[in-house]
């Protein structure tokens, strides 16, 4: 996989305008993310939108996980491909998608992992899944939170979005020093508690 492919690049530049008219979102804490190095990007999950929305936000760009089904066409797999994304098979233990996660972070790219494991159709927070702490420990990756924040709780279009990134979390700030599963746990609920206060801050401001 490349740092930054043409199709990215290209996509993003059309996008942008497109999405600052259907969300009129903006931008918080830009600055938190580095311009070098491997971080895993975690965030809430609300919408399918939510890929392009916080890729659109910085010029890097962030590798997900995304469901095999939409790999099944060649050329829908060779598009999104170049977005940045890899199958992930939900339904079972997906060895090589967790190896591929790995080669992205390895790479000193940037891997983004939708914490809640599903969308929340509601807007509020779901209990968050361990594969991100577990990834992080694996790697030794800090972990950057990130909170996508409507208007109303649920993504509508010309309705304002705000994307709010946090600072780094470290691996010790984590308290990933070993790897149990309470551990993990422990882990993702700090990650977890980070995103929520970039939400409480981003109602009200």
């Amino acid at each position: 996989m490349k740092r930054r492919s043409l199709v990215f690049v290209i996509g993003r530049i059309l996008a942008i305008p497109l999405y600052k008219l259907l969300f009129h979102y903006k931008v918080k804490g830009k600055k938190n993310l580095p311009k070098t190095g491997a971080y895993i990007v975690c965030s809430n999950h609300l919408s399918n939108y939510d890929p392009i929305l916080v890729s659109m936000t910085q010029k890097r760009q962030i590798y997900y996980m995304a469901k095999k089904e939409l790999f099944e066409n060649k050329f829908a797999a060779a598009m999104i491909s170049e977005l940045g994304a890899f199958p992930v098979d939900r339904g079972s233990g997906d060895g090589e998608a967790l190896r591929m996660a790995e080669e992205v972070v390895q790479d000193g790219r940037l891997l983004g992992i939708f914490i809640e494991g599903t969308r929340s159709k509601t807007g509020e927070f779901l209990r968050p899944k361990s594969g991100a702490a577990m990834v992080a420990f694996q790697t030794q990756t800090p972990v950057i939170p990130v909170c996508i924040t409507p208007k109303n709780k649920t993504i509508k279009l010309f309705q304002r979005v705000t994307i709010s990134w946090g600072k780094p979390l470290s691996i010790e700030e984590l308290g990933l020093q070993t790897g149990t599963p309470a551990t993990f746990r422990n882990a993702s609920r700090r990650i977890m508690d980070e995103i929520k206060q970039l939400r409480e801050s981003d109602l009200t401001s």
